[in-house]
């Protein structure tokens, strides 16, 4: 996931130096919600391996 959220990175910076401001501003705002989701998914797998060591 967080593979995709630097390709919609790149997209939007080559965009955005071409002049596509509205491809450049949709592939930034999907990057960064990507990465969002990719980091909260990071802190929940980090969470449920805290509380499984915990228990056992």
């Amino acid at each position: 996931m967080l593979q995709y959220a630097l390709i919609f990175l790149v997209v939007a910076v080559i965009a955005g130096v071409l002049g596509f401001g509205g491809i450049a501003g949709a592939a930034s705002g999907i990057a960064q919600i990507l990465f969002f989701l990719f980091l909260a998914f990071l802190v929940i797998s980090l969470l449920v391996g805290l509380f499984r060591r915990s228990a056992s």
